[in-house]
């Protein structure tokens, strides 16, 4: 299959370009550096550089590649500039998919988050840092609303989801990767990243709000096997939503950091975590760390 990649070097593409190629399918990676090119020739996938603001040379470079199935891993937040991964999100995704339709391309592929849906108002008052007490909140399933109502910078962000996500959906055939947090090398959860320097600090905190992990292995299988997967939205997070009050002290020991105490708070209703029963029991994709508890130690 030929399979046009946008995003080939960042945290999911630099691992997702040798799973494809070792799966027998002809990739092009999207650079943004000419210096990458040799890192994607020596994977075995051919690059072509161009910016994915530029309209035209997006549609010429994907037109070039004639593919099947064309994949959006593209992010911007090298800088933690969140404007800019809006941005990316928005114009980016337009330019991409008005260039797959044009192209003839059947699919499209893109990466998106877990932790853009509507609260779950059930829970949202009940759930401490007191475990013997807490109710849990429910995960958020594929059918679950994006919480449009949103205020503040969270309204931002889910909007520029939705435009994302609304923009895929004009594909023949499409499929939204809704991705929990990332962690693993290469991401902002490793020793010697961002979080790692946040946990050390007082800036990553266990409270009470609830978070879906998916290892960035896990999160490249997924892509891979989406090749395959029907229209739609995907949960691709691991088994085991957890509270920070939880999952911060055990990345804290991860990291070789204190462990930071416990800071009592009621949840942010948003803050529930997703399901991974869709893409576990009807699409048979199987995580490598079915839980972060074991992907944090390795």
């Amino acid at each position: 299959m030929r399979v046009f990649l946008a995003g080939a070097t960042g945290a999911v593409g630099r691992l997702l370009v040798p799973e494809l190629v070792a799966a027998g399918h002809q990739v092009t990676g999207l650079i943004r550096r000419p210096e990458a090119a040799e890192g994607l020739r020596s994977q075995g996938a051919e690059s072509v550089l161009a910016d994915i603001y530029d309209a035209a040379a997006i549609a010429a470079a994907v037109a070039d590649a004639a593919p099947e199935v064309v994949m959006h891993q593209l992010t911007d937040l090298a800088n933690q500039d969140y404007a800019a991964n809006m941005e990316i999100r928005r114009t980016g995704t337009r330019n991409l998919v008005d260039a797959a339709v044009a192209a003839g391309a059947r699919k499209v592929i893109a990466q998106s988050i877990a932790w853009a849906y509507a609260p779950d108002d059930d829970a949202s008052d009940a759930f401490t840092n007191s475990p013997a007490t807490a109710t849990a909140p429910a995960p958020a399933i594929e059918d679950t609303p994006l919480d449009l109502g949103a205020e503040g910078p969270r309204r931002y962000t889910v909007q520029a989801v939705r435009v994302l996500e609304d923009i895929v959906s004009e594909a023949p055939e499409w499929v939204v990767l809704r991705y929990g947090l990332f962690y693993g090398p290469g991401t902002w959860y490793a020793k010697g990243a961002l979080m790692d320097d946040a946990v050390r600090i007082g800036k990553l905190l266990p409270n009470a709000d609830v978070t879906s992990f998916v290892h960035i292995e896990d999160a490249a299988s997924a892509a891979v096997q989406a090749l395959e997967w029907p229209t739609g939205p995907v949960n691709v997070v691991d088994d085991e939503p957890s509270a920070g009050s939880v999952w911060v002290p055990a990345f804290a020991r991860s990291v070789g950091a204190p462990e930071p105490a416990l800071v009592e708070s009621e949840r942010t209703p948003w803050a529930r975590g997703a399901d991974n029963h869709y893409a576990r029991k009807h699409l048979k994709w199987i995580p490598r760390y079915p839980s972060w508890r074991a992907g944090f130690v390795a």
